[in-house]
């Protein structure tokens, strides 16, 4: 039986959607958000000025890339902490703890201290989600999203650094611990374009009772 909405909604007000490029954020964000009449809050990469040419030369452009994106999701974070988030639920398409992901990914042991030093600074007045929903999926299947979705600069994400990211994601999600936490495998749903896997999906998130749950669908590859 599916969980009381406006009982899910009293006790999860801040609720984060995260997974690595391509899977499905922004679409399962905005779904939940009407689903529970919440404000969604969708991160804005395209107006990062050097997502372009990090694309392009990820090692000459990475510190300046990052720390714009650092200070960005800070700011719309205070905003709707500010303005938002005792009016109206939130759904949002990124944890700002990921940006840690990246980071560490793409900079040098010199910038890390850096930007470490702009992070710790930062961190502290960072509310933390009531929920967690951690989409998974093999790369491939993210390759072939990412085609599909033909956002600008898709076609410069190499397939190394997708896998590089994916496998980096899964280890820091099954690792997380500061939020009631779900996973959903969606390597072999597409809960966009399907009605049923979309309300499989749904159904899971809203009847989430514990700390931490699963959700693989039948035949689903398992993803470490």
């Amino acid at each position: 039986m599916i969980l009381n909405l406006s009982d899910y909604m009293t006790r999860f007000r801040h609720v984060v959607v995260e997974g690595p490029i391509g899977v499905g954020k922004t679409s399962l964000t905005e779904i939940l958000a009407e689903k529970l009449d919440a404000r969604p809050i969708l991160e804005k990469e395209e107006k990062n000025p050097f997502l372009e040419r990090f694309y392009e030369d990820r090692r000459t452009h990475a510190f300046s890339t990052q720390i714009f994106f650092l200070l960005s999701r800070y700011q719309q974070q205070q905003n709707f902490l500010q303005n938002d988030l005792f009016n109206r639920n939130i759904v949002a398409d990124y944890l700002f703890a990921k940006d840690r992901i990246f980071a560490y990914i793409n900079l040098n042991d010199d910038e890390i201290k850096l930007y470490e030093q702009i992070y710790q600074t930062l961190n502290p007045s960072i509310l933390k989600p009531d929920m967690l929903i951690f989409l998974q999926a093999s790369t491939d299947v993210l390759m072939k999203r990412i085609i599909q979705r033909g956002k600008r600069n898709d076609n410069k994400i190499k397939e190394e650094y997708l896998d590089e990211l994916n496998h980096v994601y899964n280890h820091f999600f099954f690792h997380y611990d500061d939020s009631p936490l779900i996973i959903i495998n969606t390597t072999d749903i597409d809960f966009v374009a399907n009605q049923d896997d979309r309300e499989l999906v749904i159904d899971s998130i809203l009847n989430m009772k514990g700390d931490r749950e699963y959700l693989r669908p039948l035949g689903s590859r398992i993803l470490d």
